[in-house]
């Protein structure tokens, strides 16, 4: 890492399963990390129209409120058969209480009846300094949709995902082989090479 790099770094996010991928991928380059929800800062609404705006919202909102540079990560299943959705509204199917097998269970339903089963996860991760400079970095990963849900690993989506060449949904896998492959782990990878040497 460059001097570049900043030495503590919040997590923009309530949700605990993304902080706490996030924080594994980013562990072994030594960086300090704090989730939004441990510094007690307020969650802004997603009013953007896409990945790119959720993502620097709650990462400019992060920044301002705790003075350090934030890292928020806005990501979402698109499936081609829905014409995309639910995309952005990805947790938002979820409901209040973030009940992903409801949200599973409904996207089973919306998918009754179609032939394609193709799917797409995709991460946008904005990194937004106190100073105000801001960078964005986009991981994708294709895959397929899989009903009913296998493994308990993983959260959101994670079970009804099989990823291209692969045989177990992400639920399934190891977290490792995981973050060897996801679209989060490919976002991160392309922020670490911002700031390689």
């Amino acid at each position: 890492m460059t001097s570049a790099w900043p030495k503590r770094l919040v997590i923009a996010s309530h949700n605990e399963g993304k902080v706490a991928e996030i924080d594994e991928l980013l562990a072994p380059h030594g960086v300090d990390v704090v989730s939004a929800g441990e510094l007690a800062l307020e969650e802004p609404d997603e009013t953007g129209a896409s990945f790119t705006a959720n993502a620097l919202l709650k990462a400019r909102a992060a920044a301002q409120a705790s003075g350090l540079a934030a890292l928020a990560d806005d990501s979402g299943l698109t499936v081609p058969a829905l014409d995309g959705a639910p995309s952005i509204h990805s947790a938002r199917w979820a409901g209040p209480e973030r009940d992903f097998m409801a949200a599973m269970a409904r996207l089973e339903r919306e998918m009754a009846g179609r032939s394609d089963r193709r799917a797409e996860f995709v991460c946008l991760l904005a990194l937004v300094e106190p100073g105000g400079a801001e960078r964005c970095f986009e991981g994708r990963v294709e895959g397929n949709l899989s009903f009913p849900p296998r493994g308990a690993r993983g959260f959101g989506y994670d079970p009804v995902f099989v990823p291209v060449g692969r045989t177990e949904t992400f639920g399934e896998m190891d977290p490792a082989d995981k973050n060897a492959m996801s679209h989060r782990a490919r976002a991160v990878a392309k922020l670490l090479a911002a700031f390689a040497d």
